[in-house]
């Protein structure tokens, strides 16, 4: 373990961290809206903590093992997680309680998107502004975004780019250098927020909410500048809008490079993981426009609009909402949420397990059975033509059980708090799989629980953010042994 490595490096992340704070800092000046001191004063803190770290180990300069790719992941999720609360407990809107302020902090860098505020559209446009930046920043991840930096400053990369990517193989990368790949995958996610944003406001949202929504869109965070939501808007063409960069952004980034390179629809469908992901959204969304339609509760058209969006937000876990979808009748509001297990696809901004490992699992399952009929046959898992090593099962199978064992006892600790069962289960579901709305008493906000419940909840979202091990090894004996 390179301690003096670690703080340099947790030094200048949080030092860059300090800087986005300054950008509604901005926002505050330009709407005069009485929120300038919480960021000017958020900024000074997070600044003088980062120059902390960083002065006294500055020189030190070494390689980076795993472990400390590990380290300097949860550390800085956990400081960011701290210090993000700052200007909520700061400021006079909402002036957080340092549990709310926490929560909320986490919610948004993880792009879990429950928050713990009542009263969004009268709140300080800075405010609302910070909170969709947590949620872009958080999208990608700012580690990754870090690393096209970190080289510059004489610091390797690769141990925090397998500690913060999602799925089950770390060392895939789009590019020869690893700061490369860090550019590209942000040159994209930057691309698709400005077209977001354009979109949203030619639809007819006023440029504020348009980048705002934009944020919160392609990061899959479900953060919103209004209590309604997208509902807010009651405009289809906006709700079109955003089912689209859903959508999208559900995709393995990965796929989206390899079509910039070669624009060909091809890149898509030919990776099971996104046939498999495209499918799983079109399948349920006729589901719930029958089952809306059925009920008599929209006409057709109105069945078809509000399944289609309930579907494809809470399938995705991003959690905007045009209508309350825990209150439709039947199995509906339960099949959307089990959809969120799944999430999007690895290497994208979803939440979830992601859809390449319930594949994986599957077809595990698969070949037990025709084992059962030919036992002495060979034969291998493939994903896209390739056989999977069993070093990749190994893990999946590893991350599932986990997965469960985790959300059992969370799910546990959460019921003591004296939370009802239903939404005890919703509320670690939704944040330990990154969604937000979950049902029963959190399916609006998270403001009315008790504070234990979201302490608990803040690891599960921090846990689901990092794909469980990478918090996990932290615990373990062995990872701290030289």
């Amino acid at each position: 373990m390179h301690v003096a490595v670690v703080f340099r490096v947790l030094g200048i992340l949080l030092t860059l961290f300090s800087g986005t704070m300054l950008v509604p800092f901005l926002v505050a000046l330009l709407y005069d809206d009485g929120a300038q001191y919480a960021f000017l004063t958020a900024f000074a803190i997070t600044l003088c903590t980062g120059l902390a770290c960083w002065l006294p180990v500055r020189n030190r300069i070494g390689d980076m093992g795993i472990r400390d790719g590990f380290l300097i992941t949860v550390s800085f999720w956990l400081v960011l997680g701290l210090y993000g609360a700052l200007p909520l407990m700061i400021a006079d809107e909402p002036h957080l309680s340092p549990v709310d302020a926490v929560f909320e902090s986490l919610s948004g860098l993880t792009t879990t998107g429950a928050t713990v505020i009542q009263g969004l559209d009268n709140l300080p446009e800075s405010i609302l502004f910070y909170r969709q930046q947590l949620q872009w920043l958080g999208g990608m991840g700012i580690i990754v975004l870090a690393l096209a930096v970190l080289p510059m400053l004489g610091v390797g990369g690769m141990q925090l780019f397998r500690a913060e990517t999602s799925g089950p193989v770390k060392d895939s990368k789009i590019t020869p250098r690893i700061a490369e790949t860090a550019k590209a995958l942000w040159y994209i996610y930057m691309g698709l927020t400005v077209a977001c944003a354009m979109a949203y406001w030619l639809a007819g949202m006023d440029a504020f909410d348009a980048i705002a929504h934009s944020f919160s869109t392609v990061s899959i965070g479900g953060f919103s500048t209004h209590d309604a939501s997208i509902g807010f808007f009651d405009n289809f063409a906006i709700e079109l809008i955003a089912v689209f960069f859903i959508v999208v952004s559900g995709i393995s980034f990965t796929l989206h490079f390899y079509f910039l390179r070669r624009p060909t629809p091809r890149s898509y469908l030919d990776n099971i993981e996104c046939r498999i992901y495209l499918s799983i959204l079109l399948v349920v969304s006729l589901v719930a426009w029958f089952v809306l339609y059925i009920q008599g509760d929209y006409g057709l058209a109105g069945a078809l609009r509000y399944g289609l969006f309930a579907t494809v937000s809470i399938a995705t876990t991003t959690g905007f909402a045009t209508t309350d979808y825990s209150v439709w009748a039947s199995f509906l509001p339960f099949l959307l949420f089990f959809c969120s297990f799944a999430g999007g696809c690895a290497g994208s901004t979803g939440g979830g397990i992601k859809v390449i490992r319930l594949i994986l699992i599957l077809k595990q399952g698969h070949l037990e059975i025709k084992r059962l009929i030919h036992p002495n046959a060979v034969i291998p898992i493939k994903i896209n033509d390739q056989p999977v090593p069993d070093r990749v099962m190994e893990a999946v199978w590893g991350f599932f059980s986990v997965y469960i064992l985790v959300f059992s006892l969370i799910f546990v600790a959460v019921l003591a708090t004296g939370l009802d069962l239903l939404t005890a289960f919703s509320a670690v579901a939704a944040c330990i799989n990154n969604l937000g709305p979950g049902l029963g008493q959190v399916a609006l906000h998270y403001g009315d629980i008790n504070q234990l419940s979201k302490w608990i909840l803040c690891f599960a979202m921090l846990i689901g953010r990092l794909e469980i091990f990478t918090l996990l090894v932290l615990f373990s004996p062995t990872f701290w042994r030289n």
